[in-house]
């Protein structure tokens, strides 16, 4: 009999480590969707330049992709747990800057220093984040946790721009930006009460044998490798294997189309449909339930119609969504659309997630989670850019049409490569493990 993981495997609303990360995650999640808004109304208020919003998101996005290089030697070598606890008090206190030196005036260029460096310290916490997923549940239960997790988080989503919106016009966005800084410390008081199990290696011994460092996250002689070297390992096994490659080259191709996609959004309701920072929060607020029905479609979705097929029509669904977003000229149009659209990234999203945990060892996970993330993102920072450009010289619309058939462009090549039938990826993952690891 092949050895368990961890404890008897139980519910997961009975397990009190997921449950208690869960919530901190939830709690942290309302804290981001505030944060989410304001910055980037505080740069639209004080420059009145969607450009200017699009070259804070493409910095920030330069900052990740940068962090993802190294990020997953790191949760590969040291404890997850606690490096996720050290961005988030890093975050806290980062963030904590904005709204104490906006008190003597816009201070625009702290932005511009905050900003990226948190999505680097963001960056290193979501590579964990993923993999702790993998030392807090059973192998079959990895799909609903992140359903789940995710569910919850847009859960947050959806009250966190509406109490954002309502204290930006009332307070600013220097207050929402203060409370986003206080959840990070939620986060990590609750990190701290979680405990991850220690991760077994295919041969039947724990990560920990032979001197690494015990549970979530430590290698062993990998760990005196160079940490280019380590990376690409990640790199190589995500190379290596077909679905896998094929998902990380079309997705960074989305992401270049879509990085943006918020700057816009805020844009078009703010500049060409008068709404108020309160009517963008209410978008981006209702709007985020289309992500709650994603995270709670996706593992039903795979089960049924496999992976393949559940992938495919939801970046197409993300297309069709974006090209409505285009030609809409209502603010309920716009908050409908947005949600199908946020409905799509949320089923394709954690179904791409749930593979690269399925069929990913343990103690290359992080490796693999970073190189991806760093490839994937890659693109958006130069996305975002030319989104946003776009936007200000040409408007919403032709933006979100050409977007719109990108990404269906997207899907349809989805259908041209092993990402069609991926489903039957996990069911010989093993074999597949040996030839992607050799050499």
């Amino acid at each position: 009999m092949s050895p368990r993981v961890g404890p008897v495997r139980r519910p997961l609303w009975r397990d009190r480590d997921f449950g208690t990360y869960w919530i901190a995650q939830s709690l942290s999640a309302v804290g981001d969707s505030f944060a989410y808004l304001a910055m980037p109304l505080l740069v639209l208020q004080a420059t009145g330049s969607v450009a200017r919003m699009g070259l804070l998101t493409a910095v920030a996005g330069v900052a990740s992709v940068g962090a993802g290089v190294f990020g997953g030697v790191l949760v590969d070598r040291y404890d997850r747990r606690r490096l996720m606890i050290t961005a988030d008090l890093a975050r806290l206190v980062l963030y904590s800057l904005v709204p104490l030196a906006w008190l003597a005036g816009p201070q625009v260029w702290l932005i511009f220093i905050v900003l990226p460096i948190c999505e680097a310290a963001g960056m290193v916490f979501q590579v964990a984040a993923v993999t702790a997923v993998r030392n807090l549940v059973d192998r079959d239960q990895i799909t609903e946790a992140n359903g789940r997790l995710q569910a919850t988080y847009a859960a947050a989503a959806v009250g966190g721009p509406l109490l954002a919106g309502v204290v930006s016009a009332r307070f600013g966005p220097t207050a929402a930006i203060a409370i986003n800084a206080a959840s990070f410390a939620l986060s990590a008081a609750g990190l701290w009460l979680v405990r991850l199990r220690q991760p077994v290696r295919s041969g039947g011994g724990p990560v920990g044998d032979g001197g690494a460092v015990a549970a979530g996250g430590a290698i062993g002689a990998a760990g005196r490798e160079r940490p280019l070297a380590e990376f690409l390992a990640g790199a190589r096994f995500l190379w290596r294997q077909p679905a896998l490659r094929s998902l990380t080259v079309l997705l960074s191709v989305f992401i270049f189309l879509t990085f943006g996609f918020t700057d816009v959004l805020i844009y078009h309701v703010k500049h060409d449909l008068g709404g108020s920072d309160r009517t963008v929060g209410t978008v981006l607020g209702l709007a985020a339930l289309g992500t709650i029905a994603g995270a709670l479609l996706a593992a039903p979705l795979r089960r049924r119609r496999g992976f393949g097929v559940t992938w495919v029509g939801a970046i197409s669904l993300c297309g069709l969504a974006i090209l409505g977003i285009g030609v809409a000229g209502t603010v309920p149009a716009v908050t409908a659309l947005t949600a199908v659209y946020l409905c799509g990234v949320s089923v394709g999203g954690i179904c791409s997630m749930s593979l690269r945990q399925e069929i990913t060892p343990d103690h290359l996970l992080g490796r693999v989670t970073s190189a991806f993330w760093s490839t994937h993102y890659s693109l958006g920072p130069a996305g975002a850019a030319v989104l946003t450009w776009a936007t200000g010289r040409y408007g919403v619309t032709p933006v979100a049409l050409v977007a719109g058939v990108g990404c269906l462009l997207i899907a349809i090549a989805g259908l041209c490569t092993p990402i069609r039938g991926a489903g039957s990826v996990a069911a010989v993952h093993e074999r597949e493990l040996q030839l992607a690891t050799e050499s």
